[in-house]
This record gives structure tokens, sequence and C-alpha cells, in this order.
């Protein structure tokens, strides 16, 4: 090419996915993959209850479920979740506030691409790499961010956003992630209010991902967008790739809040909307289908029993890792997601597993001799050794090592041997540079 025509950031990784290149070599030599490094409920073994499958199945014996759907998405799909936000008596929308999208990765990448890339959008850190990554590639530079403790039960440091938000005039919006991904944590209602108050006083819009906010547990509670937004914009980021579970429908949506009141605002939403128009429309069967599932007699029951379900897996693992010394870990309370930090200056390149066949010994040790990330190097260490695909903690823009988990293991035994088995090779690694 007669000049470099990639954008900036195009080196980055998507290691959540990365990782299974690395993973699949592996299963070349035979090593059995435990896979605890994507949120995909189904893939680790979630039944599809059979009553939803009847609902799809009557869905797809009409024509409509294989036609374009609007723009903006199916319009009793929209009226009747408009409707469901509005019977809290909170914030009122309607159909035409709410824009669906093929998953909310799309909904995540047209939102940053609307926005000017003088214009920034400041995210925690951790954050999940389909936020910050669509935020940097809009960008071209590195994101700003506001950090989640560990030490504090992964709380946001909300001194460190306001004094952001102050300095830095590119900031135009605050991303939440409520509960997080990450690293599992659920936002007290007293924190989303201060956030809403300073995006206020700041003239900001604010982005909440809401897409785990029906997953909360350890007698946590929490409220969404639509109870704390008032007159302040922003826009909540739902799907049912989690909660249904349904990830291969690739359907979410955002709802839009006072998308009417400030211009520049509704400026951005409609730059966002042109781009869908561009697309045509989002795939039409799941959108179909939401209203029928979310009202079925059978859906709060088992939204329950999954919900119980990882709040068991959630303190079997926190007994268990609590008491490891080189660790901080703190209990998830929402999504399933668990985040494990190394104490600081723990990890070197002299530590390692040892990994019994010769062929994955040379494979993974080929990798971490070159320049990677400490934590990196050790999830590698642990893949080769264990066959456990965990994510490095790294890879969610943070300078803090460590590793993300998930509670989505149907089998509880099998669960628990596996947090023991990432416990004991914990430690054996640490200690393995004093040998």
């Amino acid at each position: 090419m007669r000049f470099d025509i990639a954008k900036s950031g195009n080196g980055m990784t998507y290691e959540i996915r990365n990782i299974v290149g690395v993973a699949s070599k592996l299963k070349e030599y035979g090593v059995e993959i435990i896979w605890e490094n994507i949120g995909d409920p189904v893939q680790k073994g979630e039944k599809i209850p059979g009553w939803m499958k009847d609902v799809l199945i009557e869905i797809l014996h009409k024509d409509e479920s294989y036609a374009y759907s609007p723009t903006k998405g199916m319009d009793v799909t929209r009226e009747f979740l408009a409707e469901r936000v509005n019977r809290r008596n909170k914030a009122q929308i309607t159909k035409e506030d709410i824009i669906f999208f093929n998953g909310l990765g799309d909904a995540i990448a047209r939102a940053y691409s609307a926005i000017r890339v003088d214009a920034r959008v400041i995210m925690p850190e951790p954050t999940y790499s389909t936020h910050f990554l669509a935020e940097v590639h809009h960008a071209s530079f590195p994101p700003n961010t506001y950090r989640m403790n560990p030490y504090y039960n992964w709380h946001p440091d909300m001194r460190e956003l306001e004094q952001k938000v102050k300095s830095h005039r590119s900031i135009v919006g605050i991303l939440v992630i409520n509960p997080d991904n990450p690293t599992g944590f659920v936002y007290p209602a007293e924190t989303l209010k201060r956030i809403i108050k300073i995006a206020r006083e700041h003239e900001l819009f604010v982005v909440f991902d809401e897409i785990y906010m029906n997953m909360v547990y350890n007698g946590q509670k929490t409220l969404p967008l639509s109870d704390l937004i008032e007159d302040v914009p922003g826009m909540s980021m739902k799907g049912i790739s989690k909660e249904f579970p349904w990830p291969g429908a690739r359907c979410g949506w955002i709802e839009v809040y006072n998308g009417d009141k400030d211009p520049a605002f509704q400026r951005y939403i409609n730059a966002i909307l042109t781009q869908k128009m561009a697309e045509v429309c989002s795939t039409t069967l799941p959108q179909i289908a939401i209203p029928k599932l979310l009202s079925h007699p059978e859906y709060g029951p088992y939204l329950e029993s999954r919900v119980r379900h990882y709040e068991r897996l959630s303190n079997i693992a926190y007994d268990i890792l609590k008491d490891v010394p080189y660790i901080a870990v703190n209990r998830t309370n929402g999504a399933f997601y668990m985040s494990v930090v190394f104490n600081e200056a723990l990890l070197n390149d002299r530590q390692t597993l040892p990994i019994k066949q010769a062929g994955v010994k040379e494979y993974i040790e080929k990798i971490v001799n070159s320049k990677i990330e400490p934590d990196k190097r050790f999830v590698y260490y642990l893949l080769g050794a264990t066959g456990i695909c965990v994510v490095p903690l790294t890879s969610f823009f943070t300078s803090l090592p460590g590793f993300r988990i998930t509670l989505l293991e149907k089998d509880e035994a099998h669960f628990e041997r596996i947090i023991r088995t990432v416990a004991n090779k914990t430690v054996e690694y640490i200690e393995s540079a004093k040998l």
C-alpha cells in the first residue's frame, strides 16, 4: 500500500477469544480443555428448557419471522419493553426511544463510532473488552478510566472519576457496567446516584451497560438507570445473550433517556440511528420472541433457578480462594464472573508450572518466552499444565495482574475441583521461583 491504512489501536487483541486459538492447539496434543474464558452459558452446559424451544418453534411457523424488521426494531417488542420500564413509574420512554442491534457488541460499536474522535467516554478499569476496544478504535488513543479497587470490594474510585471529569474537557460521557464484567461488582444505589450527579454537574451523558441487571444475588441491591436518570441524557444497553440465555441470537438494544432534552445528545442518537439505517435492520426472530419469553409463566422461576446457581458457585469460589496467599479476591454478587488479583510485584519471568507433555511444554514455553504481560504468562502456564482456560486480567485494560474465571459450570462438584486446582496452581506458580 502507498501508506499505512489501518487505524491506530489495531494492535490490541481480544484475549477472551484470542486464547481460544492457543487452547485449540493444545487439544491437538490431547489436552482436555476446561473453558473458563467466555461468558457463554450454553457452551458450559446450560440446557435451554422445552417451553422456551416451543415458543421459538411456534414463531418459526410465522412468515414474519423471516422478514426484515423496522430499522429501530419490531414495534410490538419495543412497545412491550417501554411498558416494562414505565411500570416502575420512574423515567418515561416510548417505543421510539428503543433501538435494536445485532447483539450488544453491535450496539457498543455503533455507540462509540458515532462520537466525535476528539470526544471521549470515561470507563471503569478494568473494563469489558468490547467497550474499551470500541472506544479506543473510535479515538485512536488509550482510554480515560476510573479505577475499580480490588482492596475495597471492587468499588469504583469516585474521587478519581470526578477529578478526571473536571480535568479532561474531552470527556463527554461516563460508562457504568452494572453488574460489572469482569469483576462481578454490583453498584450500590448511592454510588450510582453520585455518578448521575457528576454527569449532571459537568453536562455529560451516561452509558449504563445493564445486560446482567437481573442477575444480582448474595443479598445485594442495585437500581436500573431508569430509576436514577431524572433529567440527565443517557442510554441503557440490554440484551438477551446472558439472561435468556441465547448468545447466538445476536440481539441487543439501547433504551435512550432524555433524548430530546439536549440538542447535542439528540444529534448523537440520530447519528447512531443513521448508522443502523445503513444496515437496514437487526435480527427479526429473537425480537419477536422477547415479549413471548419474558411474559411466559415459566420464565421467572427459570431465571431465579439460574441466579441461585451462580450465587452458590460465587460462594464456593470465594470460600476457596479467599485464604489463598499471594492474591486478592472479592465475592461476586452479580453476573457470572470473578476476578482474582495477584498481590503487587509477585510475578516474574522465572515462575513456571510443570507441564508433562513435551509437545505442550515446548509450545507454551515458546509463547511465554516472548514479551507478554506477567499474568498472561501465568494463564498460559495454567492452560498447559491443567487445561483450565481463564483470561488474564490485564486484557481488560488494567495494570492489575490477575485472571478472570466464570461461574457457569453446571456440575458444582466439578466446579469446586476446578477452583481448588486453580488455587493450588496459583501458589505453586508463585513459589516456583523460590526453588
